[in-house]
């Protein structure tokens, strides 16, 4: 059996079962391009499955493809080791050697698979460059801002030319000021790269405008899968509904006198931010900011959505409503305020929220 040979397949493809002493956590992936988020509570099994696809941890059965190329199969016994599965993969921490130079940083998987000194400091040279960061060549790692850092370590990871990117939590060890802006640019180098990327992630909003699809954990197992729209408009269960909570539209935003106007990518909407921003933007608003009432209410800066109620479900003591408007939006309200409208499907109403409610964030890397 050759362990690496095609078998037609494109993309990444991930099946596998890994045993944990409490925790059985089971993966079904397919990512054929482009970026899947994989969110989830610590604990349900995130970091294991990007572990179980680096070839760091060995799945107890399951099969595992990248390319056309087999990288595990249970039953065929292959297990190609890390180094032989060409996956480029940022850790949470970013992992810098703190005793080396960026650029020695970035040469160290090329040195260690056997890539002369000089060779492998030009094909560093040559990553730095695609990330703009050739004048810190020769700085420390202490020395470097977060975001620097992970720029580091997305060149260090690509600069192998790897088949696929792992990313865990690459938000998470940056304050919240520098969040958004790191966002921004790791969306653009996504986009740039063009490789299929898995993206792991606690919190839901680190996500959306980075992923393609996102595929929610719970438990060791993925329990559902989509766009953002998707998981949110109808969330397989309250579990799924209380962890992503966001509603999330593309679209195009410019001045409007002291606010900003975005020009719904879904239809004739106009949504207004306090936030600042041009050109291709993500929207977020969160369901518990947008009100539902049967007339529309007045006001400058207040956003107006008008459509039939779609769905409606309960989340705890709340209850979630998806108006059928375009694009569709969901609200949560409480029980009381559902039963004072007498909402049910198909009842018109109107969705409304503050400019201050409407976030801006990066576009998806391959929205629409």
């Amino acid at each position: 059996m050759v362990a690496d040979g095609s078998d037609g397949a494109a993309g990444l493809s991930v099946d596998v079962e890994v045993r944990l002493s409490r925790l059985l956590v089971q993966s079904l992936v397919e990512l054929p391009g482009g970026t899947l988020g994989l969110i989830g509570p610590s604990g349900a099994g995130k970091s294991t499955v990007l572990r179980a696809v680096a070839g760091l941890v060995r799945p107890s059965r399951g099969r595992i493809t990248l390319a056309g190329r087999t990288l595990f199969d249970s039953s065929e016994r292959i297990d190609l080791p890390p180094e032989r599965r060409h996956i480029g993969v940022v850790f949470q921490d970013y992992a810098l050697f703190p005793h080396l130079t960026v650029t020695g940083n970035v040469a160290y998987g090329l040195r260690a698979a056997g890539v002369g000194r000089h060779e492998a400091a030009t094909r560093a040279t040559g990553a730095l460059r695609q990330f703009g960061m050739e004048d810190l060549a020769g700085a420390r790692p202490a020395s470097l801002s977060g975001g620097e850092r992970q720029r580091v370590a997305l060149a260090r990871a690509v600069v192998t030319d790897p088949d696929a990117l792992l990313l865990d939590e690459p938000l998470s060890a940056l304050d919240a000021a520098t969040r958004g802006r790191v966002a921004t640019e790791l969306a653009g180098q996504l986009g740039a790269l063009g490789l299929p990327t898995i993206l792991v992630s606690h919190d839901f909003q680190d996500v959306v405008g980075l992923a393609d699809r996102i595929a929610v954990m719970e438990a060791g197992r993925v329990v559902q899968s989509g766009t953002a729209a998707e998981l949110l408009e109808s969330p397989a269960s309250q579990f799924v509904a209380a962890f992503t909570g966001v509603n999330f539209f593309h679209g195009t935003a410019g001045p409007h006198g002291e606010l900003t106007a975005i020009a719904s990518s879904d239809g004739d909407a106009t949504f207004l931010s306090t936030d600042g921003g041009s050109g291709r933007v993500g929207v977020v608003v969160y369901p518990w900011e947008v009100a539902i009432s049967k007339d529309a209410p007045g006001g400058s800066a207040l956003n107006t959505l008008a459509g039939p109620i779609r769905r409606i479900a309960a989340v705890g003591n709340r209850v979630r409503v998806t108006v059928g408007s375009t694009p569709p939006v969901v609200a949560e309200i409480t029980e009381e305020s559902a039963a004072r409208l007498g909402l049910g499907p198909g009842v018109p109403v109107v969705a409304t929220w503050k400019a201050t409610g409407t976030r801006l964030v990066p576009a998806s890397v391959r929205g629409t």
